[in-house]
């Protein structure tokens, strides 16, 4: 688990780069949008809401922001998100998943197309990465005084199958069916996440050339910056040297 748990930190790290661009609150309001459309705009009895406004609270996002995005919402003119995800292949063959939220699915659709052609890879059909992803629940919290040996007994005491601390940051690891599990241990020792959901987590890991890797970052550049995309995915194995680059 240790490369899944490295490449969730560096998701971590690229989610504080997309909130310096500005993108992190329009996907986290669409989040909301979609749940409270869903499920209603009472967070306790709407565990997608409960979630998404966790994930607002931990990217600092302004309480009066959450509460308009609510109210908006709940409201007949409230936008409609169809949800949809596009499974595809990079440069070198490198595996994408990417989720999205549209309320125009063809605009999507010949975008996200767009940024595979532009950048030496293609979409697939649905179902093509299947047996690439496994789909994980991922908790990120900053450590703070959370004394190691002690906070991961307890979370293997709730489900987790992975603990992993790095530069101030906890990344926990569970099955896709313990996420609530988990969530619920957090919630009763008052801890709150950063972040949690259920991520696709690849199976086998991807080396690509440092010329492959230019390509390829500025492929899941185009698909983050789009306001359509909601998270993307894959399988590439980083290179600290290209990274610092």
């Amino acid at each position: 688990m240790a490369g899944h748990s490295k490449w969730a930190n560096i998701r971590h790290r690229k989610g504080a780069q997309d909130a310096k661009r500005g993108k992190i609150f329009t996907k986290l309001i669409k989040e909301i949008t979609v749940a409270v459309k869903n499920g209603g705009p009472d967070a306790e009895t709407n565990p997608r809401l409960r979630l998404a406004l966790q994930n607002a609270r931990g990217q600092n996002m302004p309480k009066d922001n959450i509460e308009r995005a609510i109210k908006k919402a709940s409201g007949a003119d409230g936008t409609e998100y169809t949800e949809t995800t596009f499974e595809g292949y990079g440069p070198d063959g490198v595996a994408v998943f990417v989720e999205c939220a549209t309320d125009n699915n063809t605009r999507t659709v010949g975008n996200v197309r767009s940024y595979f052609r532009k950048f030496g890879g293609n979409l697939g059909k649905d179902g093509c990465l299947e047996f690439v992803f496994n789909r994980k629940g991922i908790f990120t919290l900053e450590q703070g005084e959370l004394e190691e040996d002690e906070f991961t007994m307890e979370m293997i005491d709730g489900g987790a199958e992975d603990v992993e601390f790095e530069e101030g940051i906890i990344t926990v690891t569970t099955e896709m069916e313990d996420f609530g599990t988990l969530q619920k241990k957090l919630q009763d020792m008052d801890l709150e996440p950063k972040e949690a959901g259920l991520q696709r987590i690849p199976l086998t890991m991807k080396e690509i050339s440092k010329d492959t890797f230019e390509t390829f970052s500025k492929l899941i550049d185009a698909l983050e910056d789009d306001d359509d995309v909601q998270k993307v995915y894959h399988n590439v194995e980083f290179n600290e040297e290209f990274m610092a680059d």
